[in-house]
């Protein structure tokens, strides 16, 4: 079997302050909305907004929770993992989440950053 590869690497800005929940086991795990910007081919330099919805889990999850605020800039690198539901009135929904191996944070200028690993590789 050939080898793949599912990396992704994301600098922007945290969407809202993060909220640390737990699972049934205990295991703390933070979603952060995460914001890029990328340029439009209209040649007039206008930019859109795209976000993305980051997991962090175990001690990672409370450290970002706890350091992490809306409007920072962090940086993350992790995976793409597809999540699917159906909602109680029976309709299929999906997103693509990046859940994070590593989340640098950079603050609201050019700090020197903190940097928060994960291992951990929980089911959410």
């Amino acid at each position: 079997m050939s080898r793949t590869i599912n990396r992704v690497e994301l600098l922007g800005r945290v969407g809202a302050d993060p909220e640390l929940r737990r699972t049934q086991n205990g295991t703390a795990v933070v979603q952060l909305r995460l914001a890029t910007d990328r340029r439009t081919q209209n040649g007039e330099g206008e930019s859109q907004t795209d976000w993305h919805t980051v997991v962090c889990w175990a001690k990672q999850a409370e450290a970002v929770a706890e350091y992490v605020k809306k409007g920072e800039r962090v940086y993350v690198a992790g995976r793409l993992q597809q999540q699917s539901w159906e909602t109680d009135a029976g309709e299929r929904r999906s997103r693509t989440e990046i859940h994070a191996q590593e989340v640098i944070f950079l603050g609201t200028g050019n700090g020197n950053g903190r940097s928060a690993s994960g291992d951990s590789d929980q089911p959410f």
